[in-house]
């Protein structure tokens, strides 16, 4: 519908049938008249707007206050190779301010309070047409580079929960706290698949599976639009990256993807495609990388032919971090930053961040004939779209006071510790788990990230101690009722600095006490950027524990104390030796504001863990690349020295109860190449506790005319179960499920016979496997593919 809107609103700027003296019955311009239609206030506006003034609606800047830090703290060379801070040398930011002013801006990023993002609408109420400014952000996990925001577990720890429902639910309460403070755009959800686990922003993401992560993305773009983004309290989501970024060359941001088009198109393409299809996301981020020598950035093939014209996308692309001139500095594609610029745009491009040089570029490409005037066209229509429809121009200004009511508000901390709650996976229990009351008299707790806010993960500034409670503060509220005393030893909180002495003192501390909990893993803060081992442009050649974390915790290990070891890590940690020495394991991730609440009431049982694996965890990195739903000859051979099986398979995590799945059925043996069936099964509690199961279903094609995966995630369900209670699952399915790209590329499902299995991981020892049959080959629509979408019993 919006590409027919846009096309008449470009028929009609050409022809002059909409012309600047167009009024309202009121006479008032009809762009200023709300209650106009939005596709006529936008074709109103733009017969009035010079081509200087579309393209920098095109345009967007970082704002001032993050400017004067940058212009501070940075050299241009710094500058150059960073992609957290920016300045623009030759512009200070009075010059940036007053380009808002004269309508030269068109959007603000890193803009984190309300009181200036209020301060830059009113200089872009002085501008000519009074335009309101479009402010992004990126809003990961909570809007948390904003201070005193709720900060939710990032997304890695969300898909942990496999409950889709949350991540709409953060979206919503993102949002809010968003429109109070000031944005109006969320940069996310992270929809890569992540495929290696030495890239830094693995823990930004929803996993390695195509389904998990599309259903995942699709909830939390939901939750920010809430269909239409209309009114106060919604934003736009951001789609990123497009593409591939999550399975880099060597494990580092922004390193070349050299991969088959069916591999993006099966792999990493399908959840962009549910986001369009099934969530109507408005906007798109292109990747830092190339893709088989295309940047992403100019990639017409991508942007245009596919998720555009085939997918049917009818929002707009922004690039990634002054990542259009890097087809020029980086990648050498173009010769000039122009060409960089107008290839960009001509091939799908419709907002640069963030930068000075852009418009004239632009401006001076569509005077010489270069960039069409429609593309422009195009551009500046989507992007004043969202604008009228978010309602910038009847109120561009937050109410700073109604913030205060609205970020970290109760209903918003109980859904942080909720999610919390259900993304910690109990990877080992030797039987420990959970401790009972009075049973440790004296707990030791010590590790770099055991009292600190690694535990936010990245993409926050530092954010109010009070809000925030520490593994230290979780276990010391609770230790009187529990019982126990404890001893906190803080044995260094940087990574890779930590002293014989501080392992000595540790272990002699932990040898006089009953119970030792050490908080292990990474360290993902943005602003200790020097002390950072994970995030963003933090990537690694190892996964194991940095530093001298390992040898701190075989010392403590040694006195015959028994130990807890605690991960809080924004990707997979390979480290064998815990699962072969440590009594338990806690795969926390980065758990938010309430993280240290929520690892204390997993300890002590107070809540059964649930959570399961959303990656497959290697045990080096000389495995690497490892997933789940590899191809038959992956493992053909085998490592000399190293086990080929992961160290934790994709979809597992114990509990403090046992389930148990059986009466595995499926409802036809046979089915044509356009059916249906239906897979069941019935699920029990025999442990002694109530508890959460996650029934996950695979299928693989057995016998294809091109590979197969061994096995694909198509179906789960959660399941809460009282100690000895039993329920039944059922989970519909079609042939669209069992569907591939053949040979000529066309989406179809082959006859011959699928396996299907039923179980609580990905392990071939969980699960129960039964056979059906295809009748038929048949040739299948893939825009009319919506998977199987899970519900909790």
């Amino acid at each position: 519908m919006r590409t027919l809107i846009n096309g008449i609103i470009a028929l009609l700027v050409a022809v002059g049938i909409i012309g600047c003296e167009t009024k309202a019955n009121n006479d008032q311009p009809i762009y200023k008249n709300p209650a106009a239609a939005v596709n006529d206030r936008v074709a109103d506006l733009m017969s009035r707007m010079t081509l200087e003034e579309k393209v920098a609606q095109m345009a967007q800047y970082v704002g001032p206050e993050h400017m004067k830090q940058a212009e501070k703290d940075l050299s241009p060379e710094e500058l150059h190779n960073n992609d957290a801070l920016g300045f623009y040398p030759g512009l200070h930011h009075t010059d940036i301010e007053q380009m808002a002013k004269e309508g030269k801006v068109g959007s603000f990023l890193h803009v984190i309070s309300g009181e200036e993002a209020n301060y830059l609408q009113e200089l872009a109420q002085q501008s000519r047409l009074g335009i309101p400014l479009l402010i992004g952000i990126d809003a990961i996990h909570g809007n948390g580079l904003n201070y005193g925001a709720t900060i939710y577990p990032t997304p890695i720890g969300l898909a942990s929960t496999w409950d889709e429902t949350l991540s709409y639910r953060m979206g919503v309460e993102t949002a809010k706290e968003m429109r109070a403070t000031g944005s109006h755009w969320a940069f996310t959800p992270n929809i890569d698949i992540a495929r290696d686990a030495r890239w830094g922003r693995v823990g930004e993401t929803f996993g390695e599976d195509p389904y998990l992560v599309g259903n995942m993305g699709v909830e939390m773009i939901k939750g920010f639009q809430q269909d239409d983004f209309t009114g106060n309290e919604k934003v736009i989501a951001c789609a990123k990256h497009l593409i591939g970024g999550g399975e880099p060359m060597n494990g580092t941001n922004a390193s070349p993807l050299d991969i088959s088009m069916r591999t993006i198109r099966e792999v990493h393409l399908p959840p962009y495609r549910r986001a369009v299809q099934e969530a109507d996301v408005f906007s798109i981020m292109t990747a830092h990388n190339e893709v088989n020598g295309i940047p992403c950035h100019n990639s017409k093939e991508l942007m245009t032919d596919i998720v555009r014209n085939e997918y049917g996308f009818n929002g707009f692309y922004v690039s990634d971090w002054m990542d259009i001139e890097r087809i020029h500095s980086l990648h050498h594609q173009t010769e000039t930053m122009d060409e960089a610029f107008r290839q960009s745009v001509n091939n799908g491009m419709d907002m640069h961040m963030h930068g000075p040089k852009f418009t004239e570029s632009i401006v001076e490409g569509v005077k010489s004939g270069i960039v069409p005037q429609e593309r422009v066209d195009e551009a500046c229509s989507k992007i004043l779209e969202v604008k009228f429809r978010l309602g910038l121009f009847e109120n561009p200004f937050t109410d700073e006071k109604k913030a205060k009511e609205i970020v970290f508000n109760q209903e918003h901390q109980a859904t942080a510790l909720e999610i919390a709650r259900k993304s910690i996976v109990l990877l080992k229990n030797d039987g420990i788990l959970p401790l009972k009351k009075n049973a440790h008299k004296k707990i030791f707790l010590t590790g770099p990230n055991a009292n600190n806010e690694t535990i936010l993960g990245d993409w926050h500034w530092l954010q109010p101690a009070d809000r925030i409670i520490t593994v230290k503060e979780g276990l010391e509220a609770v230790a009187k009722e529990k019982g126990f005393a404890l001893d906190y030893y803080n044995s260094g909180e940087v990574i890779g600095k930590t002293t014989d002495k501080a392992i000595k003192e540790a272990a002699a501390r932990a040898a006089k006490s009953d119970l030792a909990v050490v908080v292990v893993g990474e360290n993902s803060l943005r602003y200790k950027w020097s002390e950072k081992t994970c995030g963003e442009n933090t990537d690694r050649a190892h996964i194991n524990l940095p530093g001298r974390q390992l040898e701190l915790i075989k010392a403590i290990k040694k006195t015959g104390t028994p130990v807890i070891a605690v991960l809080v890590n924004g990707r997979p940690i390979g480290e064998e030796w815990l699962e072969n020495n440590m009594n338990g394991i806690l795969e926390t991730w980065e758990p938010g504001s309430f993280g240290g609440q929520a690892i204390t009431e997993i300890l002590f049982g107070d809540v059964n863990p649930s959570a399961k694996l959303p990656v497959t965890v290697p045990r080096t990195a000389g495995q690497i690349k490892l997933y789940y739903n590899h191809k038959p000859s992956h493992y053909f051979h085998k490592y000399k020295f190293t086990n080929k099986n992961p160290l934790y398979a994709f979809g597992f995590g114990l509990s403090y109860t046992k389930f148990k799945t059986s009466n595995v059925a499926i409802n036809k043996t046979s089915i044509k190449g356009d059916g249906t069936f239906t897979v069941t099964a019935d699920v029990q509690n025999i442990g002694k506790v109530e508890g959460e199961e996650i029934v996950q279903v695979y299928i693989r094609d057995d016998y294809s005319s091109v590979t197969r995966p061994v096995k694909e995630l198509k179906a789960y369900a959660k399941v809460t179960l009282k100690a000895g209670e039993k329920k039944s699952v059922s989970f519909d399915l079609t042939t669209q499920d069992l569907a591939f790209f053949n040979q000529s590329m066309d989406w179809v499902v082959e006859k011959g016979t699928f396996t299907i299995m039923v179980g609580s991981s990905s392990m071939d020892k969980d699960l129960t496997k039964l056979s059906l049959e295809v009748s038929e080959t048949k040739k299948l629509d893939l825009n009319n593919y919506k998977p199987n979408y899970p519900a909790a019993m």
